[in-house]
């Protein structure tokens, strides 16, 4: 019986050794989930690019009502929860535990109109489909070709194109495209502040958006 009692004690011994190897190597494979979100209050960084006029003066020639397109096309390798970084000539390294709380995908549309509207007036920026009794003046197509940290990860380059047509009353003009890039510095090594170069980004292009409008 000591026998019988003396390798069942190793057993057990053995099955809580192996027990506790398999929850070290989970945990270690398991880092805690940081989140990111682009929060809906734009950056503090408000001056526009030194190339255009001022942004009060581009609202006030450009008094059309948009028509923003709701479907906005990403890259796929912005279609993901996880932040990811390049790496080498193609390559992108995800940052695991680094992930992002809203799919860019729903968060990129909503912020660009939000933004948009605080440029212009709430009133003036609608996304379709439109309520009854606003007459529009342009409508808007965006796609997003680049929204990508540089190698270093110290600027985050945004590429995009889109489409501007007027709708004035008749038949609807030839859409006219047109397109911008440009990087954003990224404040510091940290993944929040890659996180807050994103939501600059955005707040940029609403920018670009605006001035190069009073031109269509």
């Amino acid at each position: 019986m000591n026998g019988v009692a003396a390798m069942l004690r190793r057993r057990l011994v053995l099955a809580a050794l192996c027990f506790s190897l398999l929850a070290a190597t989970g945990c270690a494979r398991s880092p805690p989930v940081r989140w990111y979100e682009l929060r809906s209050e734009p950056p503090e960084v408000l001056a526009p690019f030194p190339s255009f006029p001022s942004l009060s003066a581009a609202a006030e020639i450009d008094t059309a009502v948009w028509e923003l397109s709701p479907s906005m096309a990403l890259p796929g390798a912005l279609d993901r929860d996880t932040l990811v970084m390049p790496r080498g000539a193609a390559g992108l390294q995800p940052l695991d535990g680094h992930r992002w709380a809203e799919p860019l995908r729903d968060a990129v549309p909503r912020l660009l109109l939000h933004d948009l509207q605080a440029l212009r007036g709430a009133a003036k920026v609608w996304a379709a489909p439109l309520p009854a009794g606003v007459v529009v003046g342009h409508r808007l197509r965006v796609e997003l070709l680049v929204l990508q940290a540089s190698a270093d990860g110290r600027t985050l380059r945004l590429q995009a194109r889109w489409w501007w047509q007027a709708l004035p009353p008749g038949p609807p003009g030839v859409p006219r495209p047109g397109g911008t890039r440009f990087e954003v510095p990224v404040a510091d090594a940290s993944v929040d502040a890659l996180a807050a170069a994103h939501r600059l980004a955005l707040w940029r292009l609403a920018q670009q958006l605006v001035q190069t409008a009073a031109g269509t």
